[in-house]
């Protein structure tokens, strides 16, 4: 896999879990914990993407 079809992936999924997160705050009965996981993935994935762009643009 090259690093820029890894990089698309990455922020496919980091998208995808803002679209869950949107769902899941249109609900007035929305899970905090749930909310608050999903929030973590998500930020765990931006930190992926820049490692992964950061490194892209050293080599």
């Amino acid at each position: 896999m090259s690093i820029q079809s890894h990089l698309d992936e990455l922020k496919r999924r980091h998208a995808a879990i803002q679209q869950e997160i949107n769902r899941e705050l249109a609900h007035p009965g929305s899970d905090p914990l749930r909310l608050a996981e999903l929030k973590r993935k998500k930020l765990v994935l931006k930190d992926q993407i820049t490692r992964t762009a950061t490194a892209a643009t050293v080599h």
